[in-house]
């Protein structure tokens, strides 16, 4: 696949099998891509701690929230939870900001991710100080943000921003998960003259 239609196939995906495996060895060549990434002052401060161990995902899934704009849904349900997790970290002993460098990172491993057949979701509601206690995870250590892994079992369409300009995603009654976009013509401003 060219590289656009691989980021216009990389949508933060929220329902999985679960029982599709991910090994160790996959969350470390999508780390692997984070760290080839470029990176604030090149001070390459974030950390990356991978669970695809069932027992450790039940006890990280429930300090995540899933979907603001979907307030009555609780997340995905037994079954169609992620296989496996990568939690970011940001190492204090380098910087106390690590600006751009999670969001560079995570779209890495996003990328990667859907070239491997994967779906993901970055999550930044996350109770920090309860996976940090529930992983034993250092104070030098901030967290940042979860992502998510699996295989999807969810349909991701992008659509154009609705006639009220809402950028609220929803799901229909089949499931599918609607992404509203705004149009390039809106983001792209005509250049100097």
């Amino acid at each position: 696949m060219d590289f656009k239609d691989l980021v216009r196939r990389t949508r933060s995906c929220r329902r999985f099998q679960e029982d599709h495996p991910i090994t160790q060895e996959t969350l470390q060549d999508l780390v692997d891509l984070a760290r080839l990434s470029p990176s604030g002052r090149n001070l390459q401060p974030l950390k990356f701690l991978p669970c695809c161990d069932p027992a450790w995902n039940a006890r990280i899934f429930p300090e995540l929230g899933w979907a603001g704009y979907l307030p009555d849904w609780p997340g995905p349900v037994p079954g169609e939870r992620p296989a496996a997790y990568l939690v970011v970290l940001g190492d204090r002993a380098l910087t106390r900001e690590f600006g751009v460098d999670a969001g560079l990172a995570c779209q890495s491993i996003l990328l990667g991710a859907t070239g491997l057949g994967l779906g993901g979701c970055l999550i930044g509601s996350v109770q920090r100080e309860r996976v940090r206690e529930i992983l034993a995870i250092p104070e030098q250590l901030e967290v940042l943000l979860v992502i998510a892994l699996g295989k999807p079992v969810e349909e991701v369409r992008l659509e154009p921003l609705p006639a009220d300009g809402s950028i609220k995603y929803w799901r229909d009654p089949a499931g599918v998960h609607h992404v509203p976009k705004r149009g390039l013509a809106e983001i792209l401003l005509p250049p100097p003259r």
